[in-house]
């Protein structure tokens, strides 16, 4: 009889085994996907506030010379169709990634039905305005990047809509599953402007920046993508050893994407909040004005005094921040002024010598004015200070080449 039980137990042993791997797949996987999806929401909360209050607060208190400072072409007087735009893509931006957290929280979509469908209209309706803002402002008014840059970003934004609009129609349909991976999908090519952040402390590794940016403006949605389509088909054909292989794998990503949620915090959202509620005057809009005018004290050697005196004078007034005349040299290159830009870096050169981004900046000036020995000199400054600075060393490649 003992014998005849032993037996029975050790053949109902690995049935157990069997029972239990599924159960282990299944809720390994629901906690790898509750973990992304809390450490993704949290990054986009700080990115939505970092926005609101940079954009929103500046803008209250009249100082929208901030925007300038900031975006490639901010507000630009008598272009109210670009200031729509700019104005509408900001609103929309903030909107799309506040709604489209709540839509996918499961709780809100089976005991408030009818505010899921609301908030389902008002995603996708500023996931529209946020992409049509963008491709207007990017191919007509013109922003930073190549064009493989401008590709990345506006198959980005055709993703949104097509995607917004074929979650619509399922959900019109109720075809509810269907609209659960439509959904998904766009909740994805949505949160790529939090992804491309995440991945911005990669290029401090001595990438090429032109080939990093056009790859990471593309792979910022097609990754995420790829992992969402390899989950879907997991999740409904797979067997428990490769649902177990996917959670194990959602939870290495989505500890990568919190290593640059949290770089992306400390180096951008919190900084942009910081400055939201900074209300010293920028004292590159009051050089601005001074080298505009050309007459007595005018002029980039006025500006360059004026910088001198007021640091002396009113050091609390004013913002002296590095980030303020590196903004400015940078919109005095895009003007082509360069031996204004040349000016300006000298006197953050002057300000903070201990930065190697301030020295980066003024090699880059010195060669768009032609002075390639300068250039080489700064940058080799620049990469003592910082020796991880990979645009320093790509630019001294392209400076000694033949």
């Amino acid at each position: 009889m003992g014998a005849e039980l032993s037996m029975t137990l050790s053949a109902a042993a690995p049935s157990r085994q069997r029972i239990s791997l599924p159960r282990l797949a299944d809720t390994t996987m629901k906690a790898a996907v509750r973990f992304w999806f809390a450490v993704t929401v949290i990054g986009q909360l700080f990115f939505a506030a970092s926005v609101a209050m940079f954009y929103g607060l500046t803008a209250a208190r009249g100082d929208l010379h901030a925007w300038n400072r900031r975006l490639t072409h901010g507000i630009i007087p008598g272009d109210r169709m670009g200031n729509a735009a700019l104005v509408a893509h900001v609103i929309s931006a903030v909107l799309t990634i506040l709604s489209g957290a709540l839509q996918l929280v499961p709780q809100i979509r089976s005991r408030a039905p009818r505010f899921h469908r609301w908030n389902g209209r008002i995603y996708m309706a500023t996931a529209f305005s946020v992409s049509l803002a963008g491709l207007y402002l990017m191919w007509v008014r013109g922003t930073v990047g190549g064009l493989l840059v401008h590709l990345g970003q506006s198959l980005d934004a055709v993703l949104i809509m097509l995607f917004a609009v074929l979650a619509l129609r399922a959900a019109l349909a109720r075809d509810f599953k269907t609209h659960r991976r439509w959904a998904l999908r766009l909740y994805l090519v949505v949160s790529a402007s939090l992804f491309i952040r995440a991945a911005l402390p990669l290029a401090g590794l001595g990438f090429n920046p032109t080939a990093f940016f056009a790859s990471v403006s593309f792979a910022q949605y097609l990754v995420p993508l790829g992992v969402l389509e390899l989950y879907l088909f997991t999740e409904e054909r797979g067997g428990a050893r490769s649902r177990l292989a996917m959670a194990i794998v959602l939870f290495v990503l989505t500890l990568v994407l919190a290593g640059g949620i949290f770089a992306a915090t400390a180096g951008i959202f919190l900084p942009n909040m910081k400055k939201a509620v900074d209300t010293r005057r920028s004292i590159a809009e009051t050089l601005t004005a001074t080298i505009a005018s050309n007459g007595i004290g005018g002029g980039i050697e006025g500006a360059a005094k004026q910088y001198h005196d007021l640091k002396a004078a009113q050091p609390a007034v004013y913002n002296f921040d590095e980030g303020e005349l590196n903004a400015f040299g940078y919109q005095l290159i895009q003007a082509k002024q360069f031996q204004e830009a040349v000016r300006i870096f000298q006197l953050n050169v002057e300000a903070y010598p201990k930065s190697g981004n301030t020295y980066d900046s003024l090699a880059e000036a010195y060669m768009d004015d032609g002075d390639k020995a300068q250039a080489i000199a700064n940058y080799e400054k620049s990469l003592q200070l910082n020796p991880k600075n990979g645009n320093a060393v790509q630019m001294l490649r392209k400076l000694r080449g033949p």
